[in-house]
């Protein structure tokens, strides 16, 4: 969780959460003997919670908390110890009056209560609630007891070290946990992305483009690291793309019938349902007009309180809500860089012995990467800029320069939502995981700055 994540809108599923696999005995011995307790995967940042081994997260609710007191209080109480029995004597009997998740959000308008966000822009923003929102996660919905556990948690790019320090404090003087691994969540994509029937060579060498609700990242890493320098943001995510279905549809009158506070929902659920990505945008413009009864869809609600029913026509906004990512003068005047050339930026200002993996290996992750199509588009546009910087190269070089091409490959895969914490699942069911992870024995000798350090599984790369 020093860099977790989680979704909105997703029904949260749960599963016995122990089963068999193997825990180390011993670090330094080097033997493992069959336990049930498996490693323990939050990922806090796009909030899913399971066990390792498993292929879907038990739980998938937002990072919110709901505490006595109004939103723009900030607490300073101290941290919660271990166990939610000691709660009252530490804090208070009124600091175990909190929710988390959906039912902080349930509870947003209950009287005396106020809504939190502890992790703004992917960082944790107030370890206090992020303490308590942890204590909860493990306590009522893995229902684990820590110190039998080991933990994987994520942390989003160029988390600062200090961050590390705080969460294993937390962790080990808190939960008293057996051991701590902190992954950076663009490896844990990397990782995820072996689950795909077109991955031959399992490496930790390639360019993760990570787009959830609010942001787009486009990491590259080489061997497991991540080259922090060459790393660019793009203030384009699912959010911004709801809002622009929402503006096309109003502009055609389609929700003068939706009741406004169901607006962005119907929005959203357009934007899920409904759209794909295009080839060619004035083809695909020329094809709903010639045929609006083959391409148009109709999308029908209800009214969350009266139970109303209503109607609206889908129709261009299948193809131009994804397009803003390929075009993004369309929505924006103030960010006008296609993602195919970001991702190339990003690419030429990584070390140059590692840009063919780079271009080789692009993976995707992250609910917005999800539209149909949105691998070949990006692809076949990033390629025609490789091709096109090969051809001037060679131009100008005569004769003297001859080019073998730079292959460019982007992977979809099925877990592609859930890709960083289906990476941790993964590397964490691996008997490296235990080797790789700092124990409560090495906290305890050396303490927090244990943490800094960064280690990648041999067998995994």
């Amino acid at each position: 969780m020093a860099g977790g994540r989680l979704e909105h809108d997703v029904p949260c599923r749960f599963s016995h959460p122990l089963s068999a696999t193997t825990e180390l005995d011993s670090p330094k011995s080097g033997k493992y003997t069959p336990s049930v307790h498996c490693p323990a995967i939050p990922d806090h940042h796009h909030p899913k919670y399971r066990f390792a081994g498993n292929s879907d997260p038990s739980f998938v609710f937002p990072t919110a908390i709901a505490t006595r007191g109004s939103p723009s209080q900030t607490s300073r109480a101290p941290a919660i110890p271990a166990k939610p029995g000691h709660l009252a004597s530490k804090r208070g009997v009124e600091d175990l009056d909190f929710f988390i998740g959906d039912e902080a959000l349930a509870n947003a308008k209950t009287p005396g209560y106020g809504v939190h966000y502890p992790i703004r822009h992917g960082m944790i923003d107030n370890w206090d609630y992020m303490e308590r929102f942890w204590e909860q996660t493990i306590f009522k919905y893995l229902r684990a007891e820590p110190e039998d556990h080991y933990f994987l948690l994520t942390e989003p790019p160029l988390n600062p070290p200090e961050n590390r320090e705080q969460t294993a404090e937390i962790f080990f003087e808190s939960f008293n946990i057996k051991g701590l691994y902190i992954a950076v969540q663009a490896v844990l994509a990397l990782a995820a992305s072996w689950s795909s029937s077109r991955v031959t060579d399992r490496t930790l060498t390639g360019t993760v483009i990570d787009s959830g609700d609010g942001v787009t990242h486009v990491i590259p890493c080489a061997e497991g690291y991540v080259i922090g320098s060459a790393i660019k943001h793009i203030p384009i995510a699912g959010r911004d793309i709801s809002q622009f279905v929402l503006n096309l549809m109003r502009e055609r009158g389609e929700m003068a019938h939706v009741p406004p506070e169901d607006q962005l929902k119907v929005a959203s659920k357009v934007k899920e349902n409904y759209s794909y990505v295009c080839q060619d945008i004035v083809r695909e413009f020329r094809k709903y007009d010639e045929e609006p009864l083959k391409y148009f869809e109709r999308y029908e609600g209800e009214h969350s309180v009266t139970g109303r029913k209503y109607g609206v026509d889908v129709g261009y906004e299948r193809f131009l809500a994804p397009e803003i990512f390929f075009n993004p003068e369309i929505f924006s005047s103030d960010f006008l860089t296609p993602l195919p050339e970001i991702v190339d930026d990003v690419i030429q200002q990584s070390p140059i012995d590692v840009r063919r993996g780079l271009y080789k290996n692009i993976v995707l992750s992250g609910g917005s990467t999800m539209f149909q199509h949105f691998g070949n588009r990006l692809k076949r546009d990033l390629k025609q800029l490789v091709d096109r910087r090969l051809d001037a190269s060679v131009l100008a070089a005569g004769s003297a320069l001859k080019s073998s091409g730079v292959e460019v490959d982007v992977i979809s895969h099925k877990r592609q939502r859930y890709a960083v914490w289906f990476g941790g699942s993964l590397l964490a069911s691996l008997p490296e995981f235990y080797t790789s992870c700092h124990t409560k024995a090495q906290y305890d000798e050396i303490g927090p700055s244990i943490c800094r350090r960064y280690q990648i599984f041999g067998s995994a790369t």
